[in-house]
């Protein structure tokens, strides 16, 4: 996994998204919080133990926790290359930048204008990201990577950062929870999408913010709460309706080069 991340890092298939519309200070750093909004998720509670499901994250002494520390001090190097840009877009998940690059995946603009049933379907399951990952989050309380040292990430240093436990990745859990929903509603755009959704996970280790093994356990995750979604019928009707506004949906996403 070491190996795939790094080598990826000189030519990425998606990264002409993260160009005319990556966030403002994606030179350097982009800091997009979570905003206010009216929406909910779909559960009204957690249907899912996500620490019986995950286990716990690897020891620090452990290979595996060895290998996770190991490609923290390795990726560190790619600070200001076009991976680095790219995974600054893809921590961008509440002011655009993530669902532009969804949207150059698709071919079609993900947007409160064109398609707004797909977008709130979106929004509401990352909120859901939020019930069903902290829970574990804070069971385990793992500390993330760039604490205690002053490496390069590609957001700035908040304090909330020394709180906030790094596993599992709510932002891996929503990267591939949006692919696997975009894929169910687009299925002939299947290969872009699920392979956007492997990458953004892996741009939380590229930004510093996470080890690969939170990024894998956002994935399972992921996976789990997706499936578990099929049984509320609220979402699988907002899922018909996305189809068929997806089917009228022309307009593509401005700035996208092709891959």
């Amino acid at each position: 996994m070491i190996r795939h991340i790094l080598t990826a890092a000189a030519v990425l298939a998606l990264s002409a998204c993260a160009t005319a519309s990556t966030p403002d200070g994606a030179a350097g750093h982009a800091s997009v919080g979570p905003r206010e909004t009216k929406l909910t998720g779909y559960f009204g509670s957690n249907p899912l133990d996500g620490r019986a499901i995950l286990g716990p994250p690897p020891a620090a002494d452990s290979p595996h926790g060895k290998a996770d520390r190991a490609m923290f001090e390795d990726t560190r190097r790619l600070e200001g290359s076009t991976r680095w840009t790219a995974a600054i877009q893809d921590n961008d998940l509440w002011g655009g930048g993530a669902i532009k690059r969804f949207s150059c995946a698709m071919g079609v603009s993900l947007d409160a204008r064109q398609t707004p049933r797909t977008l709130r379907i979106l929004e509401r399951v990352e909120l859901d990201v939020r019930t069903v990952g902290t829970p574990a989050k804070d069971a385990y309380g793992r500390q993330r990577p760039l604490i205690g040292n002053d490496a390069p990430v590609c957001v700035p240093r908040e304090d909330w950062m020394k709180t906030n436990a790094s596993y599992p990745s709510g932002h891996a859990m929503t990267a591939w929870s949006w692919a696997l929903i975009l894929t169910e509603l687009a299925p002939a755009k299947a290969d872009p999408l699920l392979t956007l959704g492997r990458e953004s996970g892996e741009s939380r280790v590229i930004c510093g913010v996470h080890f690969i093994s939170d990024v894998e356990a956002g994935r399972t995750l992921a996976a789990g709460m997706v499936a578990r979604l099929h049984s509320d019928p609220t979402f699988m009707a907002d899922m018909a309706a996305a189809r068929r506004e997806l089917a009228g949906a022309k307009a593509a996403p401005e700035g996208c080069a092709a891959s």
